[in-house]
């Protein structure tokens, strides 16, 4: 018989952390007493990080005694305390190897339903103090697991864990847990727990991420990782400059061709490239990364070349120096193309809005969507642009808005000139907004699509949030070090109120990390366990969650050089890319970062 040993719940609380604040409520203590079990938590509880834990799909969390002893044992102590894993309910039964996805529980007066297994993070570690802790529990099979709230009730110590169905799969807690964090994937277990109804949605589209990665080769955990195609090519290879074409009065378009004549790999709307070129003090090499904006399928007259668009900024070394020397026959170093910014699959409607040179990988969606959009398929654009004088692309983006029946344009001018006539040359003096995209019929779950300045991406992303368009719904490509709208709202990393800079103390002696994004390069130091914690030192914009290799956030695009894993991730990163929470370098690296 499985029995309810306790009912934990904990406030947000704050707590220091390798010199930082973290709020959390992973600090849970028994209740006494009975309480209720709600839709969405049970009483008296919060929920912190809602990024991982909370919501319907994961209610309420379950760990198991047998799992205190076994970690009692593994770390070497004898003491313990209910709801020190940060769970909701401590059990007697209800092993992770046994329990499967979809089983329904009656405790109390309430009724529970098996949603998935606990998503392990890095406060589970400071919890415990051992921070290896959030892999340990995947490669040990003791992830425990979230229920759904079925029936509200009350709960409490003592009740009787009654089963009332198994989940139809017959798939436990620990075997699907281990199918998305490992690196084996069999065909046969992906269509099997997709067909379990109970199954929650983040983990049911990881999965069919997976399933539909079967058989091809780019590399990584597609359950995990955006889905990238795999690179053409590792670091650099040369490229020559066919020719230049000016776009507008501060645009001005490379064609790029491969040095040795060979044909070019086609590549996906929305990708960029990194470009080396010696633009920096005394020749010293400088990397840019840049929007490819031409067509992907490489149709006349892309044929064998790729297209950049570079505008040229006041303070731009790189975009200054392109400017100045690119001309036809000049070798530059450019990198595969590369990037998780795409079009996404299925027919539904698309908005792609751009400010300035954000058009560039909206140029090339229009390319692709050209090509292969229905008539049936809506297709909104809306770009804004200072004047005349600066929209780049008009001709050939009207020409094709032409070829795609369904696709209607809107075109803002911030400051139009005496030469710019509205109705011919623009359609709005002003700046872009939801408002206007409402007014034009642009459905609510259309996919959005947003590149520009990042003043502009923050307020319209901040107008379709309260517009209630759901994060998936918003995709962004953004310029220089900021990482985006997946960035972890409570890690303090992800937004920095400095901008990047080279770390306190003494400067090391290692291999020269390059984090090219935020235009710093700093030698390596023994006293950083991990490319993170030295990103981190820097105000370097990074993303992550479980600093273990299990989970994927921190993985960032590797451009050159060479790492090496300590401990090694559950399951590798795609080719070209790097776990940055457990990787140290071998030789010099440069990140896109």
């Amino acid at each position: 018989m499985s029995t309810l040993l306790s009912v934990n719940v904990g406030k947000t609380t704050e707590v220091t952390w390798q010199g930082r604040t973290v709020r959390t409520s992973i600090w849970k203590s028994p209740v006494s007493g009975r309480v209720m079990a709600r839709r969405l938590n049970i009483d008296g509880d919060a929920q912190t990080d809602l990024q991982g834990h909370g919501g319907e799909q994961r209610a309420v969390m379950v760990y198991q005694m047998s799992s205190y002893r076994f970690w009692n044992e593994f770390l070497g102590r004898d003491q313990y305390e209910y709801g020190q894993f940060g769970e909701n309910l401590t059990v007697e039964g209800l092993e992770d190897a046994e329990v499967c996805i979809g089983d329904r529980y009656r405790i109390g007066t309430a009724e529970f339903e098996v949603s998935q297994p606990r998503v392990t993070c890095y406060r589970l570690g400071i919890r415990m103090a051992h921070p290896e802790l959030p892999a340990l529990v995947v490669t040990h099979g003791r992830p425990g697991f979230y229920m759904r709230v079925i029936r509200e009730g009350e709960i409490g110590a003592g009740d009787e864990i009654v089963l009332l169905a198994k989940g139809p799969g017959q798939m436990s807690v620990t075997e699907v847990d281990r199918l998305l964090y490992t690196d084996a994937h069999p065909e046969a277990s992906l269509r099997k727990v997709l067909r379990i109804a109970a199954l929650s949605p983040g983990w049911r589209q990881s999965f069919e991420s997976l399933l539909a990665a079967q058989g091809k080769s780019a590399g990584g955990n597609a359950g995990l990782d955006p889905s990238e195609p795999a690179l053409a090519w590792a670091g650099f290879r040369a490229m020559r400059v066919a020719r230049t074409v000016p776009e507008s009065e501060d645009v001005t378009s490379i064609w790029l061709e491969a040095a040795d004549g060979a044909a070019l790999p086609p590549w996906r709307a929305g990708q960029h490239i990194a470009v080396r070129a010696g633009a920096g003090k005394g020749g010293a090499d400088e990397i840019r990364m840049y929007s490819l904006s031409g067509d992907p399928a490489l149709h006349a007259p892309f044929a064998n070349a790729y297209r950049i668009s570079v505008k040229r900024e006041d303070r731009g070394v790189v975009s200054r120096y392109l400017h100045t020397h690119a001309a036809a026959g000049m070798t530059l170093d450019v990198s595969a193309p590369r990037g998780a910014f795409g079009l996404a699959a299925g027919e539904a409607p698309v908005v792609l809005v751009s400010a300035g040179i954000g058009v560039t990988p909206m140029l090339a969606m229009l390319y692709a969507l050209a090509e292969d959009a229905g008539p049936a398929r809506q297709v909104w654009w809306f770009h804004g642009a200072r004047d005349g004088r600066h929209h780049a692309f008009r001709e050939e983006l009207r020409a094709l808005a032409a070829r795609c029946p369904g696709m209607r344009t809107h075109v803002a001018y911030s400051r139009p000139g005496d030469e710019d006539r509205a109705g011919e040359a623009f359609d709005l003096e002003g700046r872009l907004s939801v408002a206007r995209m409402q007014a034009d019929g642009v459905p609510r779950e259309a996919n959005f699509y947003l590149c520009g300045p990042l003043p502009f991406l923050h307020d319209m992303r901040a107008q379709l949030r309260a517009w209630g368009v759901p994060d998936e719904h918003i995709h962004e490509e953004i310029f220089g070090a900021e990482i985006g709208r997946n960035a972890r709202v409570d890690n303090p990393a992800s937004t920095p109120s400095i901008a990047p800079h080279l770390p306190d103390g003494p400067p090391g002696d290692g291999p020269t990390i390059a984090f090219v994004r935020s235009g710093l390069r700093v030698n390596w130091s023994d006293r950083y366990t991990a490319l993170l914690d030295l990103a981190e030192a820097c105000a370097v914009p990074v993303r992550w969650s479980c600093r273990t290799g299990v989970c994927h956030n921190c993985r960032a695009n590797l451009l050159d050089g060479k790492i090496r894993y300590a401990p090694q991730p559950l399951s590798p990163p795609p080719d070209g890319t790097v776990l940055l929470c457990c990787a140290k370098p071998e030789g010099d690296v440069q990140l896109e970062l």
